[in-house]
């Protein structure tokens, strides 16, 4: 598929899920087998633990991480001494989490790795920097919904978002909740004067203080509280509230398009790159969403290409 090849561009690509058994790893399976490894040098963590072959939550068989010989994997010491690829060790890192310290090593074999790595995106990007001797090309980067810190490009150029029934058995529902992030992803960059007013999601906004600051600095998280203020302040002046990245931005979508019919705008200090949106018509209650009808209404909305991995593994 032509994203893979755009995948090769970039330093760094997280591969997101926006729900538990939404397609992530068949997606990051899906890449690591068609990278051009004999050229190109690969090294893929996970934020979270990935690589099970049993859902802890739902029961349910999960798709293994299978990393190929060449390729250098992030994991913690737990997780490292249960690998089955014959590997060759090269640092063990001071971060510390709950299964142990950070190892990173290079399969001198190919076979199925857990992958459990930096606990958090701080952690994450200290690791990212540590790679620079090992001659990486390309830092794949497992993350999910609930760490959608992974997808900031403060920690990644890229990413790769998947999506599927388990996020809504509603195919309409499911591509509106998806779109929507597509949106947040898509907020344009703010290239305006510096804002001289900064509010956090504590703050309480009234007309008085916004009065002479049409654009205001969002510290930290947008949250539907914040958010609501904003509108609820918003008359015939406009309103353009500053965020760090998409990331930062927690509110509802209903809110969110409350506040821009009233005027008000959203951006961004740094902008995503979003190189695929991937799709899992299988839930693991046993739903199952038509793929073609999903991919279709989906790539319409967002305006983007829309790939079932499992139906196209065979394709290039």
């Amino acid at each position: 598929m032509p994203f893979v090849g755009e995948i090769l561009k970039h330093r760094s690509v997280s591969i997101v899920g926006l729900a538990k058994n939404a397609g992530k790893t068949e997606c990051l399976n899906y890449i690591i087998k068609r990278l051009p490894l004999d050229y190109f040098n690969v090294a893929v963590t996970s934020i979270g633990i990935d690589g099970e072959t049993t859902d802890q939550v739902t029961g349910t068989a999960k798709p293994e991480i299978t990393v190929r010989e060449g390729m250098f994997f992030a994991t913690s010491e737990k997780h490292f001494r249960q690998k089955r690829p014959l590997s060759e060790l090269y640092e063990v890192s001071e971060e510390d989490t709950a299964l142990g310290r950070v190892v990173t090593a290079k399969a001198l074999q190919e076979g199925k790795v857990l992958l459990s790595g930096p606990s958090s995106a701080t952690a994450l990007k200290r690791w990212m920097q540590s790679l620079g001797g090992f001659g990486i090309d390309l830092i794949l980067i497992d993350g999910a919904l609930s760490r959608l810190s992974t997808a900031s490009p403060a920690v990644s150029e890229a990413m790769v978002l998947s999506t599927g029934a388990a996020f809504s058995a509603n195919v309409k529902d499911l591509v509106g909740k998806t779109a929507f992030v597509v949106e947040l992803i898509g907020l344009p960059l703010y290239v305006g004067p510096e804002p001289k007013l900064h509010v956090s999601s504590f703050s309480s906004l009234d007309a008085a203080m916004l009065k002479g600051h049409p654009v205001v600095e969002v510290d930290g998280a947008l949250t539907d509280r914040l958010l609501m203020a904003a509108k609820n302040v918003l008359g015939e002046d406009e309103l353009e509230l500053v965020v760090g990245d998409f990331t930062k931005v927690f509110c509802s979508q209903e809110l969110y398009r409350a506040f821009v019919r009233r005027g008000g705008r959203l951006s961004v200090r740094m902008k995503s790159t979003l190189l695929a949106v991937c799709v899992n018509p299988v839930a693991p209650n046993g739903i199952v969403l038509d793929s073609d009808i999903l991919c279709r209404e989906l790539s319409e909305k967002i305006g983007l290409p829309v790939y079932d991995i499992v139906k196209n593994e065979y394709e290039v």
